[in-house]
């Protein structure tokens, strides 16, 4: 925890719930963060004074405040993520010969900020403001797999939570778990035909500071091209751990592959 661990319990909390579709109860928000219920509780008190929760008393359930949606909009507006990535995307773009795109988590889903199409690539689903469920695409995974678990299972309380669109991709938690854990293994993420058959994606997560995964940065590629998965595979690492570095985040492990 960093040298202030009030602000650094605050922010958990603001996080856990900024991931969550709907306001959720206090006991939730407490095991989800790993705090004592009564710490939970001086938070978001503290937190509804200042606008960034609100306490919806009826369903005894908390959501994110106007404040909150005032930073969200303050982000968009300065873009530093989509700043710094761009001209990283375009150089990876240049060394595959592929299409790069980089997402965020919002809720269950992946939203794209980036993309850069490769010269005489087939436009794909994944343009900028597209949002794709995050267990299907590779950024998704990517980004699933740098959480903790208690953040994961949070998203994916039960089977309703996973969508589905061609037949494939993890239906359960335990499933959701297998393949993440396969994932940091190999130190990247990939997608194949989950979202659009014949396409398959390769994905790295871009850390903050903190450790937290606050992108997934993938390339999509016709399966059976030439394209190799492996060469895409170092290349998006090593986009994606220059970001990392430009973040201030941790160096990642080399992936054993």
């Amino acid at each position: 925890m960093g040298q202030v661990p009030a602000a650094t319990r605050t922010l958990r909390v603001l996080r856990f719930l900024a991931a969550q579709p709907e306001p959720v109860a206090l006991d939730r928000i407490a095991h989800a963060c790993g705090l004592p219920r009564s710490t939970a509780y001086h938070l978001v008190t503290a937190m509804i004074e200042e606008g960034f929760v609100v306490h919806l008393t009826d369903e005894h359930r908390y959501g994110l405040g106007v404040a909150a949606f005032e930073v969200g909009t303050g982000f968009s507006r300065q873009e530093p993520l989509q700043r710094i990535s761009r001209r990283t995307l375009a150089e990876l773009v240049d060394s595959t010969g592929q299409t790069a795109h980089l997402a965020v988590l919002h809720g269950r889903d992946v939203l794209y900020v980036v993309e850069e199409r490769a010269p005489g690539r087939p436009p794909l689903v994944t343009d900028v403001g597209v949002r794709l469920p995050a267990q299907l695409t590779a950024s998704g995974r990517a980004i699933l797999s740098a959480l903790p678990n208690v953040q994961v299972r949070a998203l994916y309380p039960d089977p309703s939570a996973f969508v589905d669109r061609h037949g494939t991709g993890p239906r359960t938690l335990s499933a959701l778990r297998s393949l993440l854990s396969d994932t940091r293994r190999r130190g990247y993420a990939t997608a194949r035909g989950e979202v659009t058959p014949g396409f398959a994606s390769v994905a790295a997560p871009v850390l903050d500071h903190n450790g937290h995964p606050v992108a997934g940065l993938a390339v999509t590629f016709a399966e059976g091209g030439p394209a190799g998965p492996g060469d895409v595979a170092r290349a998006v690492r090593r986009a994606a751990d220059l970001l990392t570095k430009r973040l201030g985040g941790p160096a990642q492990a080399p992936s054993p592959d």
